[in-house]
């Protein structure tokens, strides 16, 4: 797990090594242990390292191949990597380091861009072919692990993070008009804009090739996409159940390969529960890690967000050297700044417990295995998924699921939120940019199932891939490698093409469900809709108490509903409603005021919109001021 960055010049320039060590200086918290930068005339890469397998210098970035004509920086595990150089070995390489980024290099000398086909694990990566004077850039197949890249006249640049761009002199900083509309309507960004104009996000799942006699010039082309699908002959229950025990059992194996301590995340659920347990049983008394909720002024379902004493309850079972830190009313405005210096743009949900949780952890391993993935997996937002099982066609099913996933500011009041700048973006029409998402798949029936099937496709796609960067820039604020065993390819492969109804209850009964009673969140439709996961229950069933593994879901969520109305009141108000916020330059004064105090008096629960303005405004002091 490093951080990597590169410097391309058009114009055949030489790249300036120090203009390289200024950029993996940007992102020295995703590297401790080491450093290196390559110059080869127009091209350079620089690596900033986290010592996780092969701790030697044999291990040392950017590496080279034996003939010289290869340079790899390289950010990532590929967890089959030993595999992978046993058939390399039978096909003539010799290997000098222990490393997975040897192996990574050779395969690329070996089978060129299909190489990425074959790894199982995460990775971002830029290998530069000094014969043919190109670079090739890859990301993972779910964008476990982030890749940016920008053309500034004509010098192009890479790196994990946009701080590494940024710390280039060519680099320059202007607000994405917008992507800054698209993030107020979905609370995340589904194209491949970032909040500053220029910068781009490279997708998950594609490679992409730049070269000085290409020009100003990158098309990403996609190597792997999700498909979640029926299957045309199910099997039994029985059958799935064993074969999910398996593959989540060697996800688990496949994951813990270190030569660093690993530890574990240890929720109230049944997706950290299961893969604690699994690595306690080759890692006993391994480090867990809980973060709780001081629940003294939180009231309504906030105040059972605390799961500290199910996390305890495992901890005793599996044996695990446990820790675990509380989080307070204020937490969050003591973090705001640097956590919005390292999320660099706001992403999914209310991440600042993310933030601290790391922190704690990082303390005491270098690695940590988390759940993340479980969910979007086999089903856990049900409530979500049903809203749009009974539509009529394709374009039915997308304008429906298209107002539910509006979850910061509805189309209504966009045009008067964004009038400042409304004539930057009056031609973008987000239900395209929702539409797009699927790109060709227009699945046909449309059967509940298949609707079922394409809200998976999406929220694996957007909801997971914000989830996935949110985890990266937080867990590598503080050097600790995050790992997702749920995100094993098998396993993955596997859950795309379980059937529906091993993941979610009666279809045909919760259709009929009143759609009216479903759009205002009633506390009845929310129980009905609280069935997901349920062939992974059964698996988890052998690994965490039955009232876990039966349990209801219960996000990572601080009780900010709560907060905001109360003990934090006095912050938000000084910095959304008394003061002049930044945000205003963009956003309209009045009608922002409105909707926060529309939760200030209790009216609406606009916490996810309230979080949104605090850390846009303190991104907008930091990354553009």
């Amino acid at each position: 797990m490093c951080g990597i960055c590169g410097v391309m010049h058009f114009s055949g320039e030489r790249v300036e090594p120090g203009t390289l060590r200024a950029m993996t200086d940007a992102i020295s918290h995703r590297g401790p242990d080491g450093e290196g930068v390559y110059v080869g005339g127009p091209i350079g890469l620089g690596h900033r390292r986290l010592a996780i397998i092969d701790l030697s210098e044999a291990g040392a970035q950017p590496m080279h191949s034996a003939d010289g004509r290869y340079s790899i920086t390289y950010n990532g595990e590929v967890y089959n990597f030993k595999e992978l150089r046993r058939e390399l070995e039978e096909l003539g390489c010799r290997f000098k380091s222990t490393s997975d980024t040897e192996v990574v290099l050779a395969a690329y000398a070996i089978w060129g861009k299909a190489c990425v086909k074959r790894f199982n694990g995460m990775f971002a990566l830029g290998i530069w072919d000094a014969r043919k004077q190109a670079l090739f850039l890859a990301r993972d197949r779910y964008g476990i692990k982030p890749l940016y890249y920008a053309f500034f006249g004509d010098t192009f640049l890479f790196g994990s993070e946009q701080k590494a761009i940024l710390a280039h002199p060519k680099a320059r900083r202007t607000l994405d008009p917008k992507a800054l509309l698209e993030y107020f309507t979905f609370q995340n960004i589904f194209t491949d804009r970032t909040l500053l104009e220029n910068i781009k996000t490279l997708g998950a799942g594609c490679t992409a090739a730049v070269s000085p006699a290409g020009g100003r010039h990158l098309v990403p082309e996609r190597y792997w996409d999700y498909d979640f699908s029926e299957p045309e002959t199910p099997l039994r229950e029985a059958e799935y159940v064993e074969e999910l025990t398996m593959l989540l059992e060697r996800a688990v194996n496949r994951q813990m390969v270190s030569d660093v301590e690993v530890g574990a995340y240890l929720s109230g659920g049944i997706d950290s529960g299961s893969i604690s347990a699994l690595a306690a049983r080759s890692n006993p008394y391994i480090k867990s890690f809980t973060c709780g909720f001081d629940l003294h002024s939180s009231t309504g379902l906030e105040a059972g967000f605390d799961e500290r004493e199910r996390a305890e309850l495992m901890s005793y079972l599996f044996k695990t050297e446990h820790y675990e830190m509380v989080l307070k009313a204020g937490d969050m405005e003591r973090c705001l700044p640097k956590l919005a210096y390292h999320l660099e743009e706001p992403r999914i949900g209310q991440s600042y417990p993310n933030y601290y949780i790391a922190q704690l952890a990082s303390k005491f391993v270098k690695v940590i295995l988390g759940g993340s993935g479980g969910d979007e997996l086999f089903g856990g937002y049900p409530w979500r998924y049903y809203r749009a099982v009974g539509c009529s066609d394709f374009e039915d099913y997308i304008d429906k699921y298209y107002v539910f996933w509006q979850r910061l500011i509805p189309n209504r009041l966009i045009q008067q939120v964004f009038a400042p700048i409304w004539g930057d973006v009056s031609d973008v029409w987000t239900r395209d940019i929702f539409r797009d998402v699927f790109g060709e798949r227009k699945l046909a029936p449309c059967t509940p199932e298949q609707f079922v099937n394409n809200s998976l496709y999406f929220e694996a796609k957007t909801f997971l891939h914000g989830l996935l960067l949110v985890e990266d820039k937080l867990s590598m604020a503080h050097s600790l490698e995050s790992r997702v065993p749920f995100l094993d390819n098998d396993l993955v492969d596997f859950a795309m093409h379980l059937p529906v109804n091993t993941k979610l209850g009666n279809l045909s009964q919760v259709v009929r469900i009143n759609e009216n009673e479903a759009s205002s969140k009633t506390n009845k439709y929310y129980q009905k809709t609280r069935d997901g996961k349920l062939i992974l229950r059964k698996v988890a069933q052998q690994y965490v108490p039955d009232d876990i593994s039966t349990g209801l879901k219960q996000g990572f969520s601080a009780p900010d509903a709560s907060w905001f109305r109360g003990e934090s009141i006095k912050f938000v108000g000084d910095r959304l409603i008394k003061n002049d916020a930044r945000i205003y330059q963009f956003l309209d004064r009045s009608s922002v005021r409105s909707l926060v105090m529309e939760h200030l008096s209790g009216k609406e629960n606009r916490r996810l919109l309230i979080w949104s303005l605090l850390n846009v405004d303190e991104w907008i002091g930091q990354y553009l001021q």
